[in-house]
């Protein structure tokens, strides 16, 4: 089993741009319901995640910094505390339950690395129940 089979592509998932603000970002996911989003740089290419905590960060480290001005603030000026590990297309399902293991989703990416879409760890724990039950069901 590929990735391909647990795949919610990119059209069909919110993502920002690096060139976003931080005001977009707070907009767009809270709207969403969302902690954390992939980011794309300019070119297509995953350039890594935002998380509510990084936000949280940027505010209670910039003094000066209120809801108000995070139109001044762009996303690639905020650090990503956490660094989620894309999967290429054709990656296996054992890699992203390593990586599911600490992220809420896997980024994923083609052969050159431009963003395709996301698989949720919803998705692989719903695939390894069904296995487990499955396995059950046989014994």
């Amino acid at each position: 089993m590929n990735v391909a089979f647990f795949l919610i592509p990119k059209k069909d998932i919110v993502y920002l741009k690096v060139n976003s603000t931080m005001r977009q970002a707070l907009e767009r996911m809270e709207y969403h319901g969302y902690a954390a989003v992939p980011l794309i740089d300019s070119q297509g290419c995953y350039a890594g995640t935002l998380t509510e905590g990084d936000l949280l960060w940027k505010l209670k480290n910039t003094p000066d910094l209120s809801f108000n001005n995070t139109e001044n603030v762009r996303i690639d000026e905020i650090e990503q505390r956490t660094q989620n590990t894309p999967v290429t297309i054709d990656a296996q399902i054992t890699d992203l339950i390593s990586r599911a293991i600490h992220q809420n989703f896997v980024p994923v990416t083609d052969d050159q690395g431009i963003f395709i879409g996301i698989v949720r760890r919803r998705e692989i724990i719903e695939y390894c129940y069904k296995i487990l039950n499955d396995n059950i069901r046989q014994q």
